[in-house]
């Protein structure tokens, strides 16, 4: 049975992340890197929000990735932090204005969930991603007809124009599969999902065509957790975790609820959901015998 890579051992972040990384990979980075300097300055979080006029809730989303950091935020923080190094100063407000960028997808900001988001972000500087479905094959593995299907199935009163650019981004976000550099993407279907007809038999039959297709590229993995495992074990949502090459990143693991997300970077939750995801692996037929049991799970749909 395949693992995942052992966790990384700790290292000291660099201040100048690839130039070509998402925008939300560089705010954790960023995040990160603030609240390293924060503490080795010995500066509390109260201290860090009175320096640049804000909240301690808004210096804890600065450190978390989860709010953007301006440049004269930034440039007052280095100093409380005792950071007087032209250069290092300098390399640091780039990295802020890096972060800053608008990635791709802001240009479905109008069918783009603000708790959606970080994880789109998050995918396009992966070098793993590992999921867990319990209800639908995971957007990036949908085809156009199916993904149209889950669409209108939770949003049936939208027009027709806003579910075509729903099914438009999540068709855009598949993209980075066929990349040089793609992530390995390691794919946990409860055998709910190939039980459950989405968008009728044609559709669920292309679907599973597809994902059998997708399961011959060398970096895709696909198992199907039975309901005799998913019975007693099962994380009940669905599940995402992230893994970067980039040094300074955490791991990040991604959960989501019926109209939102939740997202989580620190080792001792990232750990729990790993070893769910784990634990689903290793009780699940291998990913060969998996295989065999969409191409019987096809054989109902054609």
């Amino acid at each position: 049975m395949p693992g995942i890579e052992p966790l990384r051992q700790s290292v000291k972040p660099t201040l100048a992340p690839a130039a070509e990384a998402s925008p939300t990979a560089l705010r954790l980075v960023l995040g990160a890197q603030l609240r390293r300097m924060r503490g080795e300055a010995g500066i509390t979080p109260d201290v860090a929000a009175d320096r640049i006029r804000c909240s301690t809730a808004k210096i804890s989303r600065m450190e978390t990735g989860h709010s953007p950091c301006k440049e004269r935020d930034a440039t007052d923080l280095l100093a409380l932090y005792g950071v007087t190094d032209d250069a290092r100063t300098a390399e640091f407000i780039d990295l802020v204005r890096r972060s800053g960028r608008r990635g791709w997808w802001r240009n479905y900001a109008d069918v783009l969930p603000d708790w959606f988001e970080p994880l789109v972000g998050l995918e396009e500087a992966a070098a793993s991603i590992r999921t867990y479905e319990g209800h639908y094959v995971p957007g990036l593995l949908q085809t156009a007809d199916y993904a149209h299907a889950v669409v209108r199935s939770g949003h049936s009163l939208e027009s027709e124009e806003i579910t075509r650019r729903r099914v438009e981004l999540r068709i855009r976000r598949q993209e980075l599969l066929k990349r040089p550099d793609a992530p390995k993407l390691w794919v946990l279907l409860d055998e709910a999902v190939l039980m459950r007809p989405t968008g009728g038999a044609r559709v669920m039959g292309d679907q599973l065509a597809h994902l059998l297709e997708m399961t011959e590229l060398p970096h895709v993995i696909v198992q199907v957790a039975p309901f005799e495992v998913t019975a007693h074990t099962s994380p009940g949502n669905a599940i995402t975790y992230l893994r970067f090459a980039m040094e300074g990143l955490p791991d990040v693991a991604y959960i989501e609820h019926l109209t939102n997300a939740t997202s989580v970077n620190k080792q001792e939750s990232t750990d729990e959901y790993r070893w769910i995801l784990d634990s689903l692996s290793a009780q699940s037929p291998s990913p060969a015998d998996s295989r065999g049991m969409l191409r019987e799970a096809l054989k109902r749909y054609r």
